[in-house]
């Protein structure tokens, strides 16, 4: 199939192009480590892995069919007409097959140097061997070189070596059939509703490939069948998503280039974005058809060629006000939808949450910059509409700005009570952040690693009110709950208003253990029940503080759990004399330097963005209410439900 994505050559697909990083690590024991979690969210997660797999043949020019099977018994069907898993015997394992080393070994697989493929989903060759590890049962059967071979695994192990079935004349490609492990998932089920959406997804984000869907299992709501096949990719997504709804053009801003032509480098980047006042805007971004929820670099290119094309064109309109639109003001009732196909990328998290090469930002701001002017020029009515519009939302965030500095100086002169907020000196909201801390050593460790500039703390003391289900004069009646809502800047409830917020970031940073971990859930569901558009909108984070600094002659690491603390141990850290292990009980017991270099510093930091499942809200909302609510029964039936996941308490 000709594949206007790649025209860099692939070499031979065999067992040598599959290379063997290290060995298999303890999946089964930390499933956290490599799909996120043992939660809903993680269970689909292992679909999409594998289907990844399926989709990167696609890309590749290789596969022009997938399908996508619920089993009645909950298991999962995958089948593609691509290449096929090498079968031969591996050249560092002969005793063993390519199949075998793929599904057993982990960063074992053909994407990470460009042999095999140029750009692929499944970069980190994990996904394969890590949803084996986390199934009770997988089969893979290869149709390769006319001929039809199968291997069977249970949690990791293979249960036999591969077999021969026969010749398969007409047939080529993979299928995998794997269900999830009940010791690791417990009883929850993978829904069709939610991998129906998964497979459907997949097909806009390549207009080559066609999606068969099929499900045994009829949950009233999911087509049993379906076919998938979007020419127009992105732009169909793009018209389906925003059906009925009032637009500022006629058609959205939509197109595709690739890297090879404009760059010289393998890749693409395709596009669809329209406007509207109807609805609150949203962006759904893809690395080489993985979702990246959290954005990243290709986002951060594509809303720069946004900015400075909206910008050119209020220019040459003679449109002064032009200048004062932000990135900000783009985002509010744009909606968006970005894919890049790019080699070798680079993501933060195994679950590839967000994209950190750097190089991608200039590639998409390039790409889609010229394009993006001559659509504006073109299209006049719909660039006036577009432009008229973000003028009044930049003119409107002003105004309101200037209003929040003038409350931030009341605020501030209030709250500057010992143990209370810590204000940034930044005179607007971009970029600032306010760390909320668990108690006054947390807080005066933290005040000597902060940015003056752009952090601000605020320390609390002790456990905050559980707010679900408390009456609202206890609400409000709460100090603690009163010093939030004042240093942010906004009222609770019906009354919450995100353009309110007087900082960009609300970071919740607490010890790590079971009691930092309670206040966290507490402050969690405070903003979830309280405070729910400043979560939807990306501004609530965890930090996330080590637990442990190894250090050993002039080398220090720090580490965040004991698994990783014992890898490090058994390895060496490259100095001289014993490991000296020194376990953090608290924030309080880090000095600045840590603590900055490990929890706040945004160079060397790591946060967790809190989030709603778009698929099932209503089941968080189901899990607040178990586990934070009055009745202590629910609370204890999810316990029990979830024992099993608990290996060792910490207290």
């Amino acid at each position: 199939m000709p594949n206007d994505l790649l025209s860099t050559p692939i070499e031979t697909y065999d067992a040598s192009s599959i290379e063997v990083l290290e060995g298999l690590e303890p999946v089964r024991k930390r499933p956290g480590m490599y799909i996120g979690g043992t939660d809903e969210r993680a269970l689909h997660h292992m679909v999409a892995e594998i289907l990844d797999n399926s989709m990167d043949e696609a890309v590749a020019g290789h596969a022009t069919r997938i399908e996508v099977e619920m089993l009645a018994d909950g298991s999962v069907l995958v089948r593609d007409n691509g290449r096929g898993i090498p079968v031969d015997p591996h050249p560092k394992f002969p005793d063993k097959s390519a199949l075998e080393v793929i599904l057993c070994t982990l960063h074992a697989g053909g994407k990470f140097s460009n042999k095999a493929y140029s750009t692929s989903g499944g970069l980190n060759g994990v996904g394969s061997s890590v949803v084996n590890a986390l199934s009770d049962s997988m089969i893979v059967q290869v149709a390769r070189n006319k001929e039809l071979y199968e291997q069977r695994f249970s949690r990791g192990v293979p249960l036999g070596p591969i077999a021969k079935l026969g010749a398969a004349p007409n047939r080529r490609g993979t299928t995998i059939t794997f269900h999830p492990d009940p010791e690791i998932f417990g009883a929850l089920k993978l829904k069709p509703a939610r991998l129906f959406k998964l497979t459907q997804s997949k097909a806009y984000l390549f207009s080559g490939v066609e999606i068969r869907w099929k499900s045994e299992i009829n949950d009233g709501e999911t087509p049993l069948e379906a076919t998938f096949h979007f020419p127009n990719g992105l732009a169909d997504f793009l018209n389906q998503s925003l059906s009925g709804t009032m637009t500022y053009a006629e058609r959205p801003f939509a197109g595709k280039v690739s890297f090879e032509e404009k760059f010289g480098i393998p890749g693409s980047i395709e596009w669809a974005i329209n406007w509207t006042q109807m609805r609150d805007g949203f962006i759904q971004s893809y690395c080489n058809t993985v979702p990246t929820a959290e954005g990243g670099t290709h986002e951060a290119g594509f809303w720069a060629a946004m900015l400075k094309g909206v910008k050119a064109y209020g220019e040459r309109a003679n449109n002064k006000k032009a200048a004062l639109i932000t990135r900000e003001d783009m985002l509010t009732g744009g909606c968006a939808l970005i894919s890049i196909f790019i080699r070798e990328p680079s993501f933060v998290g195994q679950t590839k949450d967000r994209l950190s090469t750097e190089e991608a930002a200039k590639w998409v701001d390039l790409a889609v910059k010229d394009h993006f002017d001559n659509w504006l020029a073109n299209d006049t009515k719909s660039a006036g509409a577009i432009l008229d519009f973000l003028v009044l939302r930049a003119e409107e965030r002003l105004r309101r700005r200037q209003e929040k500095e003038t409350q931030r100086k009341t605020a501030t002169k209030k709250l500057r009570l010992p143990g209370k907020l810590t204000d940034c000196s930044a005179k607007n909201r971009d970029g600032t952040e306010l760390f909320i801390v668990e108690g006054d050593s947390a807080g005066g460790s933290a005040k000597g690693a902060r940015n003056r500039e752009t952090q601000a703390l605020l320390p609390l003391k002790g456990k905050i009110l559980n707010v679900l289900g408390a009456a609202s004069n206890k609400l409000h009646d709460n100090s603690e709950i009163r010093d939030i809502c004042e240093a942010l800047g906004v009222q609770m409830g019906t009354k919450f208003r995100v353009d309110d917020l007087r900082y960009d970031k609300i970071i919740i940073m607490t010890d790590a253990d079971v009691d930092g971990a309670h206040i966290a859930a507490l402050l969690m569901t405070f903003f979830f029940t309280q405070m729910r558009p400043l979560i939807d909108q990306g501004h609530l984070y965890l930090a996330c503080p080590p637990l442990y600094r190894l250090t050993q002659g002039a080398k220090r690491l720090y580490v965040a759990d004991d698994v990783e603390k014992e890898y490090w141990l058994a390895k060496g850290l490259g100095g001289k004399g014993k490991i000296d292990v020194q376990r953090f009980k608290g924030l309080g017991e880090m000095d600045a330097k840590d603590l900055k270099d490990t929890t706040m510093h945004p160079d060397s930091r790591k946060l967790i963005r809190v989030s709603i499942d778009e698929d099932e809200p209503g089941e968080t909302s189901d899990l607040v209410e178990r586990l934070m609510g009055k009745k202590p029964e629910l609370r204890f039936q999810y316990i029990q439900e979830n024992a099993q996941f608990v290996e060792e308490l910490d207290v």
